[in-house]
Order: structure tokens, then sequence, then C-alpha cells
């Protein structure tokens, strides 16, 4: 099976940075994307970024050139650079990624969910 781990969430000010990572583990043959969405109370939950393989990045209007997404694939782990942060950027922050495994010689193709961490800012 494959999990994703994040962590570095947290609390920040108005204008502050906060970074997170994600890690994904288990019987992984390839990773097609991993991303980051998130979920602020009473709203559905709306995708962040997301970077795929080969390199590329889509970003959520409301978080471009505040945000960076980057990888290493070395390490199968996702980061979210966020900075000038917004107190409307208040949610519950999930990693997403999908992922290929190769089981008993069989390819399927998955998406896998982190638990989510609460990023919150202050005003």
């Amino acid at each position: 099976q494959v999990q994703l781990v994040e962590s570095g969430g947290g609390l920040v000010q108005s204008g502050g940075s906060l970074r997170l990572s994600c890690v994904a583990s288990g019987n992984i043959f390839k990773i097609n994307s991993m991303g980051w969405y998130r979920q602020a109370p009473g709203k559905q939950r709306e995708l962040v970024a997301v970077i795929t393989t080969p390199e590329s990045t889509n970003y959520d209007d409301s978080v471009k050139g505040r945000f960076t997404i980057g990888r290493d694939n070395a390490k199968n782990t996702v980061f979210l650079q966020m900075d000038s942060l917004k107190p409307e950027d208040t949610a519950v922050y999930y990693c997403n990624a999908e992922i290929q495994l190769l089981t008993n010689g069989y390819r399927g193709t998955y998406r896998y969910w982190g638990q989510g961490t609460q990023d919150s800012v202050s005003s």
C-alpha cells in the first residue's frame, strides 16, 4: 500500500511563510503527479498547486506568485512553499498523489490523499 505523510503546517501571521512537505512511501512504481489541495470551513476542497512528471506546474490563480511547489523525485517528496500568506489561506491542506503501482505484473494507477494539515493565518 501507499501512504502520504504531511508535515509543516501551523499558525502564522499575515504576510508570513509556511513550508509544507509530503512524503509518499510504499510499493511505488512511478509517481505521475503530486499536489496540494485545501479545504476551508464551509467550503469545498480546491486545488492549490500540482506538479507532474515530466516537470510541469499548475497553480490556482489565488496563490500564483505567492506559493511555489517543488519535488524531490529521489525521495518521493513534494513541497509547498507558501509566502505572503493571507487570512483567506487558512484551511486544512491535503497532499494528493497519482501513483502507479506494479503488483503481480499488473500496473495500475491510483490516487492517494494525505491526512491533512491545518494551516492558520492570523490578521
